[in-house]
Order: structure tokens, then sequence, then C-alpha cells
């Protein structure tokens, strides 16, 4: 698959409220999951200030309304990720208000956390950072296609670059290593924005993955400080040393950009960093998007595990009908 090339006129500096500058979001709806911390918080605070109303579903409903308490139009309902259940009730009462949904921000999850599994088994990372939304965009198909031009923003990683989809074992019931667990996750992330822009653009859903960057956030709650000293990412002292990292504001804009840019009309499927669409990666260890994480056949053979797994299937259409085209 492609990965054309856009003149953004933004880059790794640039600020989420930057990339908002002049665009109106009035009239328009944005659901930004995990939208009270860290990057969502960053991405919440730039689309209602560009007049979207924002509705963040929260594991902490209680701690996100404390947090966004000064935000006008902003609104959070209860909803965990982990929780299958609990991702249909909220969408079910969205759908059952009526109004279209004109964005989309999957941005919560969870990073390198111990072997943890939900009670049918399933790995914590790939069930939070995939399943979850999977399903969450599976139950708003109507409200997206109701927008007539919705986009979908997937949050991905450069850690997608650690491994493809484990097919004979996505839940590492073989053995379990975190970091491989929070990579094919994040490859899975890019993967369904593939799938999904494929089925979606001809209802006016377009879907992006996204890499924000190196940033310190709440994301890394599960990493000791000798860990991150370790990898060269912070001092003795808990003080940032690695000047290719962003602040919450820069790893913001380019979900906020690739949610509403007009310089992304008729395009889809496509993995973006540093407000522009990433090239594709030809050696090991470089920077830009794996092409298996591109390709539509893992796609495809994702979007039907997760059918199956979870029961959802965004538009309700036979795995068939969802294969992505070439």
């Amino acid at each position: 698959m492609e990965q054309p090339s856009v003149a953004s006129g933004f880059g790794a500096s640039s600020t989420a409220g930057e990339v908002l500058r002049g665009i109106d979001l009035r009239g328009k709806l944005a659901v930004v999951t995990g939208g009270y911390s860290g990057l969502g918080h960053e991405m919440t605070h730039a689309l209602a200030g560009a007049g979207a109303r924002v509705i963040v579903p929260a594991r902490r409903p209680m701690e996100a309304r404390a947090t966004l308490a000064n935000m006008a139009g902003v609104s959070v309902v209860e909803m965990d990720l982990a929780d299958l259940d609990s991702v249909r009730t909220f969408a079910r009462d969205l759908v059952e208000e009526g109004n279209a949904v004109d964005i989309v921000i999957a941005n919560a999850g969870v990073m390198a956390c111990p072997e943890t599994r939900l009670a049918n088994g399933w790995e914590l990372q790939f069930a939070v950072n995939h399943l979850g939304h999977f399903v969450l965009v599976a139950r708003l198909w109507p409200l997206l296609v109701k927008a007539s031009s919705a986009r979908v923003v997937v949050m991905s990683s450069g850690a997608h670059a650690t491994t493809n989809i484990r097919w004979d074992d996505p839940h590492f019931d073989k053995g379990y290593d975190r970091w491989q667990a929070y990579g094919q996750s994040k490859t899975a992330n890019i993967l369904f924005a593939v799938g999904l822009d494929a089925i979606g653009k001809e209802h006016g859903i377009r879907a992006f993955a996204v890499h924000p960057g190196n940033i310190l956030t709440p994301l890394q709650r599960h990493l000791t400080r000798a860990e991150m000293v370790e990898a060269g990412w912070v001092d003795e002292n808990g003080r940032l040393v690695d000047p290719s990292f962003k602040t919450p504001e820069q790893g913001a804009a380019t979900a906020v950009w690739a949610a509403t840019s007009p310089q992304l009309e008729g395009r889809g499927g496509l993995y973006c960093e540093d407000c522009g669409i990433a090239p594709v990666a030809t050696l090991p260890g470089e920077s830009g998007v794996q092409s298996y994480a591109l390709d539509p056949g893992s796609a495809f053979r994702l979007w039907r595990l997760s059918a199956k797994l979870t029961g959802d299937d965004p538009a309700d259409i036979g795995v068939e009908q969802a294969r992505p085209s070439r």
C-alpha cells in the first residue's frame, strides 16, 4: 500500500492548537477515548477549543470529570475498553441519542504491562488497545455513516516495528513478553485503520493510524524509573534528557491533524506521524511504517479474527464484503 507524501506545513514541533488554528469545528461531535489524560487530554482541549462537542468515554469517570471540569462542550461517560459490555452500553446510549459522530480518536491504551488477562483469557494489551476499539467503532457505525464525512483516528506507535500479528498465538498463551504484546497491539491498530478505511470510504468514513512520537505521559505507568534511565529517556531524578521527546501538546498534534485536516480529503488507510504521512520503512530499524502493517490481506485477516472474537463487525457486514481492496 502506498504512503503518498503531503506537505502539511506542520511538523514534529507543531502543537494540537497550532494544527487546529483557523479550523471551525462548531456543530461537530468527537469521541476521544482516554480523553482526560496525557495526549488524550490535549486532544480534547484542542478539539473543544475549535468548537467541537467532545464526549470522553472514561474508565475513571470521576477523575475525568474533575480533570475536564473547566472545558466547555466536553462531557464524560463511563466506559471501560476491557469490558465489552461497557463499550456496547456506551455506544447504545449514544446511538439512541441519534447525533452523528464526526470524529472518533481511539486514543486510550495500555503499554508494557505485566501479564494480565481478562476473564475470557484475552491478553490485556491486545484486548484494550485493539479489540475494545474495534467494538466501539462497530457499535458507533450508524452514527459515523450519518455524519457523511467521518474520520476515525487510531493511535499506534513506532513500537509496531517490533512484531507483526502473532497469528498462531495472538494472546501469548505460549509465553508472554510485554513489549512484544504491546508491539502486536500497535500493529493491530494500523491494520484496523487500513481495513476500516477500505470498507468505510464508500460511506464517507475514512480512517488513519497515527504515531504521536515519544512523549512522557501516564502511558509509561508500568515502567520503572530505572528502566527509563537505562533507555536514555530520563536522568536519575526523572528529568527528561532525550531531546527527541515531544511535549503532550506536540504529541497530540498529528492525531487532530489526521482527524480534521482538509489536506486529507479523499485519502485514508494511511499511517501518519509528525503531522504528515510517514514513509514506508525499507530497512530494519528504519523510521516510518512497516509494510506488513499496511498489507490489505493482513487487514482482512485481522478483521475476521476480531469479528470472530468479539461477535461484532463494523457496518454489520459479512467478512467477504469487508475484504480491503489492494
